[in-house]
């Protein structure tokens, strides 16, 4: 298992995190809905939103798992989180990054994963939507365009979140 990289910018994409003031909040419908579409869209046994902080991956939203959080070190939230694009993984037991993980070779049993990372307006990427599979598979354009939607939402409403704050100091 090849744990991720910790990013160059990583101080400061906690900081960004930590002002949102969302990890360890109680679960919320607008984003439980957002998870339950996607697991219900792409036919996925798990859907998460999942904000990495210093160690661990901390789920704000999830369908088919039944744990709030899991370490950082073993995530594979922490490997999409360095790149503003989709991070997917086709078959998880042959990917040397991951075949020997304990998500892979224990429950949930990993096999695909597709994280989009949830980047925030100034670059900062706090986290992401992922869809996780027991079976490899493969996201074609349009299952990666409504993806990206889905993506979109969830940062919208992070934000929204934010400047509703700020408006009420």
């Amino acid at each position: 298992m090849l744990p991720a990289p910790i990013p160059a910018n990583d101080a400061e994409r906690l900081r960004v995190l930590r002002e949102l003031l969302v990890l360890d909040t109680p679960p919320e419908e607008r984003f439980d809905r957002i998870v339950s579409f996607a697991a219900e869209e792409f036919d996925m046994p798990i859907a998460l939103i999942s904000l990495i902080d210093e160690r661990r991956q901390w789920f704000k939203a999830r369908v088919g798992l039944d744990a709030c959080e899991t370490s950082r070190e073993i995530s594979f939230c922490g490997h999409a989180i360095l790149q503003s694009e989709l991070f997917e993984v086709l078959d998880a037991a042959l990917d040397p990054r991951f075949a020997d993980n304990p998500l892979v070779t224990g429950a949930p049993f990993i096999r695909f994963y597709i994280g989009a990372p949830l980047a925030l307006p100034g670059g900062a990427i706090i986290g992401t939507l992922c869809l996780i599979d027991t079976k490899p598979r493969h996201f074609d354009m349009l299952d990666r365009a409504i993806l990206g939607t889905l993506r979109d939402l969830v940062v919208a409403e992070l934000i929204g979140d934010d400047e509703k704050k700020e408006g009420q100091a």
